[in-house]
């Protein structure tokens, strides 16, 4: 097709354009190993098309960041605001942010990167800070419903969501095992703790239901098999002679 039939792209759709170029270059190569040059060239336009629309990579960079911090914190907000009891909200929590892992692996490699932003607006620290306000509510409740203090929500959901995010950075590299059974022992490990891990961690409630009927019944056919041991010990001790009870005086 010539240049005068080829149709001029809007104005929009050449921002949109070089979102998605830049978005690409700097997963995989950051902001220092991407190039104004090389942004212009892969889409075919010349520099100060780029500077136009975005005043520099760092303006591009800067509006990548901020789609996918929004895009994150919709879905983890959209999850924990489902009405479910306190553990489906953390795992549909959990859920979320590796779906976004897995199906927009150039933004999450994108926001990882603190290099260029800091501690401050746009960084992963920031953004981990954001999700972790949103968890704080969530956990407030329950504490208070447990009987615990509530004043301790902000820490806990610090830990909690860098759990998350954290295990979110290595499966990133490992894609194994499958992204649910990752959120299932993420929820296992912050739900029960280490001294009441479930053998077989599910997001399924129905499943979970009946591997805590199994683990019940092994308990009690474990505490029977151990009544029972007890009482043949028992029986084979030798009885003890009883001592001599002197006779009672007239």
């Amino acid at each position: 097709m010539t240049d005068s039939r080829r149709r001029r792209m809007s104005g929009g759709e050449r921002r949109e354009q070089l979102l998605g170029i830049g978005r690409a270059l700097f997963a995989e190569r950051g902001l220092d190993g991407t190039s104004v040059e090389e942004i212009a060239a892969k889409a075919k336009v010349s520099k100060p098309v780029v500077y136009e629309h975005f005043g520099g990579k760092e303006g591009l960079y800067a509006v990548v960041v901020d789609r996918e911090m929004a895009l994150i914190l919709e879905a983890v907000t959209a999850a924990l605001s489902t009405e479910a009891d306190y553990r489906r909200k953390l795992e549909l929590g959990a859920m979320a942010l590796l779906e976004y892992i897995e199906e927009s692996t150039d933004g999450f490699r994108i926001l990882v990167r603190d290099s260029h932003s800091g501690p401050g607006q746009g960084s992963f620290a920031s953004l981990l800070s954001e999700i972790a306000a949103r968890v704080e509510h969530l956990l407030g409740k329950e504490l208070d419903h447990q009987g615990y203090d509530e004043d301790f929500a902000a820490m806990y959901a610090q830990m909690l969501v860098g759990m998350i995010a954290l295990t979110g950075q290595w499966w990133l590299g490992t894609r194994r095992p499958r992204r649910e059974d990752v959120a299932a022992h993420v929820v296992n490990l912050a739900w029960n703790g280490l001294a009441r891990l479930e053998e077989r961690p599910t997001l399924d409630p129905r499943r979970r239901a009946k591997e805590r009927e199994r683990r019940e019944r092994r308990q009690e056919k474990a505490q029977a098999k151990a009544e029972k041991a007890r009482e043949r010990a028992l029986r084979r001790q030798p009885l003890q002679p009883l001592e001599e009870v002197a006779p009672l005086e007239a």
